[in-house]
C-alpha cells in the first residue's frame, strides 16, 4: 500500500520518489528522477521534472510547470500559475538545454499567483513574492518583492505578516511578536 496519494489521472514516471503523506491531484505529471518530500500537497495540471527536488511540506498550487533545474527546500508554495523558466534566451529553432539555469527556492518562501522567477536566481527564506511579480535577480530573505520587474516593498515574518518598524532597524511582527534586527539591508532573527 502506497504512503501518498496520486489521482488515477495523473502519470508518475519510473524513478520517481514521493514522500509519505503527500498527494498529486488531477492531470499532473511527474517525470523521471524527482523526488518529492512528505506532506507536499500537488495540485491539478502539475509538471514536475525531470530530475526535480522538492522539499518536505510544500504547496504547489494548479497550473504550475517545476523544470530540471529548480529546488524548492522544504515548506515553499507556490501559487496558481507561477512560472519557472530554464533558459535567458530561449528560441524554438535554437536547442539549449545544456544551458539552463538553476533555481533554487529557499524554505518557507511563497511565490504569490502568476509570478514569474526568472531562472539563475534564488527565493530566500520565508520571503514572499507578490502576486504577478517578475523576480530577475535574488531575493533576500524575509523580503517583500512586488512588480515588474520585482522589487523590494518589505519584509515579512516567517508567519507571513508584514512586519513593522518599531525603531531604526528594530521590526516586529504585529501578529505573532517575533523580533528582527535589519542591518545593511538583511534581517535577522
Amino acid at each position: 500500500m502506497n504512503e501518498f496519494f496520486v489521482h488515477e489521472s495523473s502519470y508518475v514516471d519510473d524513478g520517481v520518489s514521493i514522500g509519505k503523506g503527500s498527494k498529486v491531484w488531477h492531470f499532473s505529471h511527474i517525470l523521471t528522477g524527482s523526488v518529492i518530500g512528505k506532506q507536499c500537497v500537488i495540485g491539478q495540471n502539475v509538471m514536475i521534472g525531470p530530475s526535480v527536488t522538492i522539499g518536505n511540506g510544500c504547496k504547489v498550487q494548479n497550473n504550475v510547470s517545476i523544470y530540471k533545474g529548480v529546488v524548492l527546500e522544504d515548506d515553499v508554495f507556490c501559487g496558481p500559475s507561477m512560472v519557472f523558466t530554464n533558459v535567458i534566451n530561449p528560441r524554438a529553432y535554437v536547442e539549449r538545454k545544456n544551458e539552463f539555469l538553476d533555481t533554487r527556492v529557499k524554505q518557507g518562501a511563497t511565490i504569490g499567483a502568476n509570478a514569474t522567477v526568472v531562472c539563475g536566481n534564488t527565493i530566500g527564506q520565508y520571503s514572499m513574492i507578490a502576486a504577478g511579480a517578475v523576480v530577475t535577480s535574488d531575493v533576500p530573505d524575509y523580503a517583500i518583492m512586488m512588480g515588474v520587474p520585482a522589487r523590494w516593498s518589505g519584509w515579512v515574518c516567517e508567519c507571513g505578516v508584514r512586519l513593522e518598524e518599531r525603531e531604526a532597524g528594530n521590526w516586529i511582527c504585529p501578529e505573532c511578536g517575533k523580533t528582527y534586527t535589519e542591518k545593511e539591508g538583511v534581517l535577522y532573527i
